[in-house]
């Protein structure tokens, strides 16, 4: 059986299953890791019942924003939440700047045997673009240096690859949102935030979507205006990406339109192997 990795900006976990949509994803989908973005809640505040699977969360202090966690069927080796020191510090990110995964939640990682899991939820650099230059200058390239020093050993001497997911929050082309040309320039579709993506494509990560889909029309986000989600007017700023060393073990990569509950869907890749 191959490992079926899903990743979901649930916007609210409290709010999915309120609407009880949550646990017949899980039924249906059966994921061996799970990966939410924007649970807006601490752990506990939200009952999860899934017994068979190992939790970690990672909330905001700022109650009800931000926040990322993880399920797993299997234990992960380690996990933690942060930046490596040497890395947070070269991008000035600090306990008191914009970003800091301990203040906003914004990351996961879990080891596995044959490789690492990062969930992300990357900061929106909003509408006025007031956090446009800080996620450009600071967190692109610090996520970057993460994933990189997780692949060459630089935390624990454990070299591994790398998958990682979630909501970057930029449509890298003009084919991974519905109308391009009004939104260039906009937040999620600047070219600082495009070539913050495309740095991760030098360093040989790959959009694991695009491996078997091209084109326009595959998207996993939508607006709450206008019936966008109805018309399919929406954005592709959702992802699994890997490291190369991964590319032959990548069996499926898929977007779950049809699943409802938040305005993202969720995304899944299947791998070859066993965890």
């Amino acid at each position: 059986m191959p490992i079926k990795l899903y990743s979901w900006n649930v916007n609210g976990i409290r709010a999915v299953l309120k609407k009880e949509l949550f646990m017949p994803f899980i039924e249906k989908h059966q994921p061996d890791i799970l990966c939410l973005q924007e649970t807006k809640a601490q752990q506990g505040q939200a009952e999860v019942d899934l017994p068979e699977y190992h939790e970690y969360w990672n909330s905001a202090e700022k109650k009800g924003y931000s926040g990322t966690a993880l399920f797993s069927k299997v234990k992960p080796l380690s996990v933690r939440h942060n930046f490596i020191g040497d890395i947070a510090e070269k991008h000035g990110i600090t306990p008191d700047s914009f970003g800091d995964p301990s203040k906003e939640g914004r990351m996961i990682t879990a080891e596995f045997t044959d490789f690492y899991v990062v969930t992300v939820y990357t900061p929106n650099s909003k509408g006025d673009l007031e956090r446009l230059a800080l996620r450009h200058k600071q967190w692109d390239p610090a996520f970057l240096a993460h994933c990189q020093a997780l692949e060459q050993g630089l935390y624990d001497a454990v070299a591994k690859p790398v998958l990682f997911c979630g909501d970057l929050n930029v449509a890298y082309s003009e084919d991974d949102l519905a109308n391009p040309k009004p939104n260039v320039g906009k937040h999620g579709f600047t070219d600082e935030e495009r070539q913050g993506f495309q740095k991760f494509l030098d360093a040989g990560f790959i959009d694991t979507f695009r491996m078997f889909t091209k084109g326009n029309g595959h998207y996993s986000w939508w607006t709450h205006w206008a019936n966008a989600r109805a018309r399919n007017v929406g954005w592709r700023i959702d992802y699994f990406m890997a490291s190369s060393q991964l590319k032959k073990r990548i069996i499926s990569a898929t977007i779950h339109a049809d699943v409802l509950g938040s305005d993202h869907c969720p995304v899944s890749v299947e791998l070859d192997g066993t965890l």
